[in-house]
């Protein structure tokens, strides 16, 4: 019997008509290897198809440029303030530091996991009472693909006259009442890197509304040339615009996105399947219910996630083989899909970790060959944000300590899948 490959939580997989190395091709044959080119126009004209609502969208070298564009067009500047979700990966965040503001941290809400949009507003009114200003800005996030409740979060926004943007970099193909996430806001953001719904090994794009606001995002990402035979700058811009190379590499993708989604989708609902009953096990899902679509011809699912990567909680009872040592070893490299340079920590915990049998069945399924890895680690209990005013209800923090994230992606087959909860079982005491 062969050995098991590893199983990943979302591995890039291209079009099995290679269709991604025909577009490359046709770059290293015409010489358009440097950013822009044809495959770039032809890379962001397949995304307005798929995104739709009349949107333009501008191809980027990564999703974080594309948070960092939509704040700078929506006016965000240093000294303002901007309401973002905390259950998050620092992608959200960081660009608002970047600009020089200050990111006001908001709990989650326990159904979605995603910003909970009453405390939003609750935080917004304490803001404009605290500072005599309102937010600049609203960056609400797709966790993990779940839609957020994007209809009352726009009804606040426009009640105070704050722009939205729209953190879908998880939430590729997810849609709230049949309508694709990063089109409510002013802006939308998507990501293309290597482990999302499709990919361009790294790269992302800013969704925008017309053609005005596309061309002043054009401009910042092309450092902000002015038309004149020699390079002249009346603002600051940034070269942040998507290669010709990485872009052959998305058309081809554009071609696989709706059978991508469609698999994480049919991975999830057997999630469901196989660990419906296993005491102290929960498959988180979408809340369920259906709307009217847009035309009124049907009924669509108010919550239609991606389901980019599954999701399940530990109940905080339930015991896992080896979880006596957990935490007892600092850990000395990246763990998981993680790359890049570390620092290596000066202890193996920290004042906020999941619970122990989460790590102890992380661990358990490491060595039998599955990435498995934590939850996001809400942001208002990261060190370089401990000053950052935060609006909390417990539900993030208390998420983080139980939960954990499961393969997904169009690699992971059913039988991996069972393979996976034949583990899980086999881990608990």
């Amino acid at each position: 019997m062969s050995e098991r490959k590893r199983i990943y939580l979302c591995l890039a997989h291209m079009s099995e008509a290679g269709l991604e190395q025909k577009y490359i091709k046709e770059a290293f044959d015409t010489n358009w290897v440097v950013p822009l080119g044809p495959n770039v126009n032809g890379f962001e004209k397949d995304l307005e198809e798929f995104v739709g609502q009349n949107k333009r969208v501008v191809a980027l070298s990564a999703g974080t440029a594309a948070v960092h564009l939509g704040l700078l067009a929506a006016g965000v500047k240093a000294g303002d303030e901007v309401i973002v979700q905390s259950f998050t990966f620092c992608a959200s965040t960081h660009p608002i530091t970047y600009l020089g503001a200050t990111p006001i941290l908001v709990d989650s809400e326990p159904d979605t996991w995603n910003i909970d949009p009453e405390l939003m507003e609750a935080a917004i009114k304490d803001r404009i009472a605290k500072t005599g200003k309102k937010p600049a800005a609203i960056v609400p996030v797709a966790l993990y693909g779940m839609p957020y409740k994007a209809d009352r979060i726009m009804e606040i926004a426009n009640k105070y006259g704050i722009p939205v943007v729209e953190d879908a970099a998880e939430g590729m193909g997810s849609r709230y009442k049949g309508q694709v996430l990063g089109t409510f806001g002013k802006y939308g953001v998507l990501s293309f890197n290597g482990n999302k719904m499709i990919t361009t090994s790294g790269g992302g794009a800013l969704v925008t509304n017309n053609e005005e606001e596309w061309r002043e995002i054009m401009m910042y990402a092309t450092q902000y040339r002015e038309s004149y035979p020699y390079y002249q700058h009346e603002k600051i811009g940034f070269n942040y615009r998507m290669s010709n190379i990485c872009a052959g590499i998305g058309r081809g993708q554009m071609t696989v996105v709706n059978e991508h989604i469609a698999h994480h989708k049919h991975v999830q609902a057997l999630y469901e399947e196989l660990l419906a009953g296993v005491p102290g096990i929960a498959v988180h899902s979408q809340p369920k219910g259906h709307t009217d679509s847009t035309d009124n011809t049907d009924k669509v699912p108010v919550f239609d996630s991606n389901y980019w990567l599954c999701t399940i909680t530990l109940d905080p009872s339930l015991r896992i083989k080896g979880q006596e040592n957990a935490y007892k070893t600092i850990v000395q490299g990246a763990v998981g899909g993680a790359a890049g340079v570390i620092h290596v920590a000066d202890s193996a915990t920290t004042d906020c970790q999941p619970n122990d049998n989460v790590e102890a069945l992380r661990v358990w399924m490491d060595q039998a060959g599955i990435e498995a890895r934590p939850l996001w680690k809400p942001m208002h209990k990261q060190p370089c944000y401990k000053d950052a005013p935060a609006y909390l209800n417990g539900v993030s923090e208390a998420m983080f300590k139980i939960g954990m994230c499961l393969p997904a992606g169009p690699y992971v087959k059913d039988d991996d899948v069972r393979y996976i909860v034949d583990c899980i079982k086999n881990a608990i005491v």
